[in-house]
C-alpha cells in the first residue's frame, strides 16, 4: 500500500524562478577585486580640532561635527565635554550613488548650547575636486583647515583637521566608517551594522577515564557507599553508573568525553557521590582540575598513565551566633586518566556540509592546497520579516554571514531596502576540496536599540561544495533563497554571489582524494555516533557563546542557523530524530531514480533478445563470442568501457554549482499536516498526554529507521553514479586515468593482476590497517544530492 501511494504520488515540476540564474562576472578576470563590483564612496576623516572659540558664558564648549552632503548627514557624536581641542578620529562614508549635491559641508557645533545657536564654524569642499585614492596607495594625509562662519568668512580662532577623498569598498577605512544611511540610529546600534571578520576558537575533545577509588568514607558509620562519579565541564555534565556493589573501593572503568576550547580558563569539577536513597545523594569528595593543566595527546594509541588524585571533602560547621566557616580535610583517593585528544576533528556542523576536516592539533594539519574567493554582491526581492504591532511585515535590514573553516565573515547591514548591494569580497585558505561553504542572509533586529529578547531572523541560506567548481573560473549566479517553515514553502528572495576556487598545489589536491576524510584518530579509536552527536551540541554551544561575546557580537541564533543545529529539535541522548515525511518521500524518489537505471538495463537486454534493433543485436553477438574466445579481455574491456562512458558524459556535465532543488525536495507537495509535523518542536505541541507520548514515539522510531536508513542508501548509490558524471571534475579525471591504467595493466599481465588482487583481498589481519583504503576514501569523498535537499 505504501509503495503504491509513493509510486503514484505527483511530483511537481521545478518552477523557473527556483533555478539558478547565471550572470556575467562583475569585471574582467585577473584583477585584485574581480569577483565584486566596484562601489565608489566619499570618505570624510574627521581627526581633531584646536583653538575652538568658547561660549561667552562658560568660555568652553561641547563640540561635535556634522558632515552634510545634500540631504545626507553624518554626525560625529563622540562625547567630548568642555574641550576646545577635541579629538574625534572618526570616518564617515557616503555612497556616491546617493550623493545629491556637489557641496560637502563639515560643520562644528556646540552640544552645550541650544539647537538654534550651536553653530561654531564650518569648512566646505567641492565634490568634483576631491582627490581619488586608488589601492594600494597610502592613506590620504589629513590637513588643517580654518573654520568659517555662516557668511563664509574666516573666524578668528578655530581649525579642524580633515581628510577627504573618493575611494572604494577596498579602502581600509570602509569597515570602520560610519555610513551615512545609518545615521538615524544611535551610535550603539550603528556598531551592529558594520562588516566584521570573526574566528571561532579551536576545539578539542577532553577524555576522562574514571577507573576506581579507594578509602571512600560514608556519612553513616558502618554503611558501605553505593558511589558514582559526576563530572562537570563547561556547563556540561556526565556521570558513571553507581558501583554494582556497596564498597569503599569501587571500580567503574567508565569513560566520558567533553568538548573544550583553547580559550577556556575553566576547570573540571569531579565529585564522588553516594546514592543514599531514592532521589537522595550526598557528596563524598570533590576534585577540581584546571583544563589548562591537562596533558595533550596526539596521533598515538597510548593513553597517559592513570594518576591517583586526593579527594577533598568540604564540611561546614556553624557556631552559635557565628558565620559559617569551611575547613578542608583529606577524604579519599580516585584514579583517573585524563587527556586532551588533539588528533581528532571536533565537528560543529553537519558532516555532509562540513567546511573543515582538519585535526585539532596544529602540527598534524596539512598545508593548504589553494584559496577560495567569495564576492557577496547583492540580493533581490527580499521579503520583509520584521513585524509591527499589528503583525504586518514592514521592512528589511539585510546582511550576510559566510562560514568556512573557523573563519566567519559578516557584511555590513544595508538598511530598509529589499535590494541591498554589498559588493564585499572575502578570502579563505582551502585545505580540502571536498568541503562546503555556507552563506546565510539575515535581517538585523539589533538596530532597534532594544537588545533584550531580540533575535536576528534568518531569511535564507546557500551552500556551495568546492569540489564541484572548476579551477580558476568565476561563478557568478543568483541563488534563490528557498525555505520550508511554519508558513509553508516559499522563495524569500535571491542572493547574488561570485565565487572562485584557485588551486596552488595540484599534487596535494589530487592526493587528497585518496586520503581519509577524517583524521587518523577517528579510525584508530572510533567514537560512537551517539557521542559525536552529543559533543557536536557542546561544540555548537561553545562556538555560539564565544562569538556572541565579540564586539559587535555574532548572535547565537545566527551561529545555530548557519550550523543547522537546534537543541529543541535534535536530542541524540534520547535517540530522537526530527520526523519529516517530506524527506522520507524525497529519499524514496532518490532510490527509485537509482533503481530506474537497473530497470533500463533490463529493458535494453530485453530489446536485444527480441531483435528490436537487429544491428545492435548482431554487435552484441559478436562481442559475446569474442569474450568467450578471449576471456582475459573481459576486465580490460570493462574498465575501458567505464573510461569511455566518463568521457562521453563530459559534454553532459553540470555547468553550474549545485543548489537546492525544490522538485527533488518535494517542497511543494507537502500538505499542512506534514508541514506541521516537520517544524514541530520536541516534545510535541499537540494537546493530550497520551497522544503526545504516542506521537513522539512514532516520530523518533520512524525518523530513525526510515529517514536515516533511506537517505544513507540513496547517498551511497548517488556516489557510485557520480564517478563518471563529472559532478566532481577532479574525481572523474582521477577515475578516468585510473580506468585507463587498469585497462593497460590487464591487457599486459591479466593473470598476474588477478593473482595479486586475490592475495591482497585475502591478506592476513596482521597486514591490514584500521585506516580505510585509498579506494574507500575516494568513494567517501564523492558528492551526492544531499546539498540539493531543503
Amino acid at each position: 500500500m505504501l509503495q503504491y501511494y509513493l509510486r503514484n504520488m505527483q511530483v511537481p515540476v521545478q518552477r523557473p524562478d527556483y533555478l539558478l540564474v547565471e550572470t556575467v562576472p562583475p569585471v574582467a578576470e585577473g584583477g585584485t577585486y574581480d569577483v565584486v563590483e566596484t562601489m565608489q564612496f566619499l570618505y570624510v576623516n574627521v581627526v581633531k580640532a584646536k583653538d575652538l572659540p568658547g561660549t561667552e558664558i562658560s568660555g568652553s564648549l561641547d563640540p561635535y561635527v556634522e558632515v552634510e552632503v545634500g540631504s545626507d548627514k553624518g554626525i560625529v557624536t563622540k562625547n567630548v565635554k568642555k574641550n576646545q581641542n577635541p579629538v574625534w578620529e572618526s570616518v564617515i562614508a557616503f555612497s556616491k550613488e546617493r550623493l545629491q549635491s556637489n557641496l560637502i559641508e563639515v560643520t562644528v557645533r556646540d552640544k552645550y548650547t541650544d539647537l538654534e545657536g550651536n553653530f561654531v564654524g564650518r569648512v566646505s569642499f567641492d565634490v568634483t575636486k576631491v582627490p581619488l585614492r586608488c589601492q594600494p596607495e597610502s592613506p590620504i594625509a589629513p590637513q588643517w583647515y580654518k573654520l568659517e562662519d555662516e557668511d563664509s568668512q574666516r573666524i578668528k580662532t578655530g581649525e579642524i583637521m580633515l581628510a577627504v577623498w573618493m575611494g572604494t569598498q577596498a579602502d581600509e577605512a570602509f569597515t570602520e566608517a560610519w555610513h551615512s544611511d545609518a545615521q538615524s540610529f544611535s551610535r550603539w546600534s550603528q556598531v551592529d551594522t558594520r562588516s566584521k571578520v570573526y574566528f571561532s576558537p579551536n576545539l578539542y575533545y577532553l577524555r576522562i577515564h574514571v577507573i576506581e577509588a579507594k578509602d571512600l568514607i560514608s556519612s553513616e558509620i558502618g554503611r558501605q557507599p553505593a558511589a558514582y562519579v559526576k563530572v562537570d565541564v563547561e556547563s556540561e555534565s556526565g556521570k558513571t553508573e553507581p558501583s554494582k556493589e556497596r564498597t569503599n573501593s569501587p571500580v567503574w572503568n567508565s569513560e566520558m568525553m567533553f568538548v573544550v576550547s583553547d580559550l577556556s580558563d575553566g576547570c573540571i569539577f569531579i565529585a564522588v557521590e553516594d546514592k543514599v536513597g531514592p532521589g537522595k545523594e550526598e557528596v563524598i569528595g570533590r576534585l577540581v582540575i584546571p583544563v589548562r593543566e591537562v596533558p595533550r595527546r596526539g596521533e598515538n594509541n597510548k593513553l597517559p598513565d592513570a594518576r591517583w588524585f586526593n579527594l577533598q571533602n568540604r564540611s561546614v560547621t556553624e557556631g552559635e551566633g557565628k558565620t559559617k566557616k569551611e575547613k578542608v580535610k583529606f577524604c579519599s583517593r580516585i584514579c583517573l586518566s585524563i587527556c586532551i585528544d588533539a588528533g581528532y576533528h571536533v565537528a560543529d556542523e553537519p558532516v555532509e556540509f562540513s567546511s573543515d576536516f582538519q585535526p585539532s592539533a596544529e602540527h598534524l594539519r596539512r598545508s593548504s592546497i589553494g584559496f577560495l574567493e567569495l564576492g557577496i554582491l547583492s540580493a533581490q526581492n527580499l521579503l520583509p520579516v520584521k513585524m509591527n504591532n499589528d503583525g504586518i511585515s514592514t521592512r528589511t535590514d539585510a546582511y550576510c554571514v559566510a562560514k568556512y573553516g573557523n573563519k566567519w565573515v559578516k557584511t555590513r547591514t544595508i538598511l530598509d531596502t529589499p535590494t541591498p548591494h554589498w559588493n564585499e569580497k572575502y578570502t579563505w585558505e582551502v585545505y580540502d576540496p571536498c568541503t562546503v561553504i555556507t552563506i546565510g542572509v539575515f535581517d538585523n533586529c539589533q538596530i532597534s536599540g532594544c537588545k533584550e529578547n531580540v533575535k536576528d531572523q534568518g531569511i535564507g541560506r546557500v551552500r556551495i561544495r568546492l569540489s564541484t567548481l572548476v579551477m580558476g573560473k568565476i561563478y557568478a549566479y543568483r541563488y534563490p533563497l528557498l525555505v520550508v517553515g511554519p508558513r509553508g514553502f516559499r522563495k524569500q528572495g535571491e542572493l547574488h554571489l561570485a565565487i572562485r576556487f584557485t588551486c596552488t598545489a595540484w599534487r596535494n589536491m589530487v592526493t587528497q582524494y585518496c586520503r581519509p576524510l577524517l583524521p587518523k584518530m577517528h579510525f584508530l579509536e572510533p567514537i560512537t555516533a551517539r557521542q559525536l552527536d552529543r559533543m557536536q551540541y557542546q561544540a555548537v554551544k561553545i562556538v555560539a557563546e564565544v562569538l556572541d561575546g565579540e564586539e559587535p557580537p555574532l548572535c547565537k541564533e545566527i551561529v545555530q542557523y548557519m550550523l543547522e543545529y537546534w537543541s529543541d529539535r535534535y536530542m541524540s541522548d534520547n535517540w530522537i530524530l526530527p520526523m519529516s515525511l517530506r524527506k522520507i518521500k524525497a529519499n524514496f524518489h532518490r532510490i527509485s531514480s537509482l533503481l530506474s537505471g537497473i530497470s533500463a538495463i533490463s529493458q535494453c537486454f530485453h530489446d536485444i533478445c527480441h531483435w528490436k534493433n537487429p544491428l545492435t543485436t548482431i554487435l552484441v553477438h559478436v562481442l559475446f563470442f569474442m569474450q568467450v574466445r578471449y576471456p582475459l579481455s573481459i576486465m580490460p574491456n570493462i574498465f575501458l568501457c567505464f573510461a569511455v562512458i566518463g568521457l562521453r558524459n563530459y559534454r553532459f556535465r553540470p555547468r553550474h554549482p549545485l543548489h537546492l532543488d525544490a522538485q527533488l525536495s518535494l517542497a511543494e507537495a507537502v500538505d499542512e499536516d506534514e508541514l506541521d509535523e516537520e517544524v514541530d518542536t520536541f516534545p510535541t505541541s499537540q494537546r493530550g498526554d497520551g497522544a503526545r507520548m504516542r506521537y513522539d514515539r512514532l516520530r523518533s522510531v520512524a525518523g530513525l529507521i526510515f529517514q536515516t536508513t533511506v537517505e544513507d542508501v540513496a547517498m551511497q548509490g548517488e556516489k557510485a553514479l557520480s564517478i563518471v558524471s563529472w559532478r566532481d571534475p577532479r574525481a572523474t579525471v582521477i577515475f578516468i586515468i585510473f580506468a585507463f591504467f587498469c585497462s593497460l595493466v590487464f591487457y599486459v599481465a591479466p593473470m598476474l593482476v588477478v593473482q595479486l588482487t586475490g592475495l591482497y583481498l585475502l591478506r592476513h589481519p596482521l597486514f591490514r590497517s584500521k585506516v580505510p583504503s585509498p579506494a574507500v576514501n575516494f568513494f567517501s569523498r564523492l558528492p551526492t544530492k544531499s546539498e540539493m535537499l531543503l
